[in-house]
């Protein structure tokens, strides 16, 4: 099973000791790993995500910056990456304890925190 999180990254260079660069800030795509469905931190998308944006984007871009080493201007939310095997075990970990995400279905909890950022292949 393979899955991951991807980000839109806008970072910024910020060099010391007299010297520039041009361009200072630069975009790059952040792939976070999905944890498997039932594991440690496999709910990061509940965590994480409202609707198929970061619920906390300040929060986010700080923990990018730190995670990057390098001033962060924005993170944003793009897709959930999942091969089918993935995403057909994900749905079935969200259906066991749907009670969990106050939803009366598994397509609505997808749509309630992925929105429609998801992109299965396979």
């Amino acid at each position: 099973m393979e899955a991951a999180y991807v980000f839109a990254v806008r970072f910024r260079l910020d060099p010391g000791m007299g010297v520039s660069v041009s361009p200072a800030a630069f975009e790059t795509r952040l792939r976070r790993p999905a944890d498997e469905p039932g594991e440690p931190g496999w709910l990061f998308f509940r965590d994480n995500l409202w609707r198929g944006d970061l619920a906390d984007p300040e929060g986010f871009r700080e923990l990018t910056a730190d995670a990057l080493g390098v001033p962060v201007e924005s993170v944003e939310y793009r897709a959930l990456e999942t091969d089918r095997e993935y995403y057909d075990a994900l749905k079935s970990a969200i259906g066991d304890d749907l009670a969990a995400f106050n939803a009366d279905g598994v397509d609505e909890v997808l749509s309630k925190y992925l929105g429609s950022s998801v992109e299965v292949t396979g």
